[in-house]
């Protein structure tokens, strides 16, 4: 057996969630198949790439250093596929579930401009929107970077909004701040952009068990298991018949990033940086 583009594709994925559970559910299969694949390419390997000793696994250092050449063994097998075919390579725009707001504007400007390839957009429930993991060439989220792989720009600045169950006694106020919710339980998304850190050290919310999904965050929140924090764009794009959204005074605000991989990035990224900088 030889490492296939499979195994580097499970790796890539294990490395970008840090668990096994949420690994498997993205590249649907199970979690015993995907150790399984995970085993095979150590073993084809020679080395121990991922610590699963703790909860949320890490890489090894092995890992590490693994872990950008099979992202770029990746998209060269990607690139290959459709120059054979006489295609052009589509580039492949990755986003979360908070950042939505701003595609249309950008495919507005990118069909507009006498695009070099298509652009497909595809959205993710991960905090990298697809790009660490190389299912997309370049991703619109809100970090962290890794600055050592990843070149980005910031292309908005959005406020923090809290989001509170209907009932909530806050839920009717037109403003809040931190400090009134810090009483409360935080519930937070693996994928969102808020932890109990936002408030200081001796005056920070519980903290409610973390959900994977918009949907079901959403949810947990209007179920009343608690309020969340996101960001002002979250309100325009996802309405809830039992959720309020009300704006956060003096938190800090939230970048949107555009990035893109400092090795081996796809030919037409220049222009769409300077078509998403003019349009958002």
């Amino acid at each position: 057996m030889t490492v296939e583009v499979r195994h580097l594709r499970a790796f890539l994925a294990i490395a970008e969630e840090r668990n096994l559970t949420r690994a498997a559910q993205r590249l649907h299969v199970t979690q015993p198949a995907l150790s399984r694949t995970l085993a095979q390419l150590e073993r084809l390997v020679g080395a121990r790439l991922v610590d699963r000793s703790t909860h949320h696994v890490e890489l090894t250092d092995a890992g590490h250093r693994f872990e950008q050449a099979a992202f770029e063994a990746v998209r060269a097998v990607e690139s290959a596929v459709a120059s054979a075919g006489g295609e052009e390579l589509p580039l492949r725009l990755g986003h979360s579930w908070s950042a939505g707001i701003h595609l249309s504007a950008i495919l507005r400007a990118w069909n507009a401009s006498d695009p070099p390839c298509p652009l497909t957009v595809i959205r993710f429930e991960e905090g990298s929107a697809g790009l660490t993991s190389g299912r997309v060439d370049a991703a619109l989220t809100r970090g962290p970077i890794d600055s050592t792989r990843f070149r980005s720009v910031v292309v908005d600045e959005e406020q923090r909004v809290a989001v509170l169950q209907r009932d909530h006694p806050l839920a009717r106020r037109r403003r809040l701040t931190l400090d009134e919710l810090a009483d409360g339980t935080l519930v937070q998304s693996s994928v969102g952009t808020t932890r109990r850190d936002l408030w200081p050290a001796d005056r920070r919310p519980s903290l409610a068990s973390e959900v994977a999904t918009l949907d079901d965050w959403l949810i947990a929140i209007a179920s009343g298991a608690g309020f969340g924090v996101s960001v002002a764009s979250t309100a325009a794009l996802h309405a809830h018949p039992d959720v309020r959204y009300v704006p956060i005074d003096g938190a800090t605000t939230v970048a949107l990033y555009l990035a893109w991989p400092k090795r081996s990035p796809h030919p037409a990224i220049k222009t769409l940086v300077a078509l998403a900088d003019n349009a958002v």
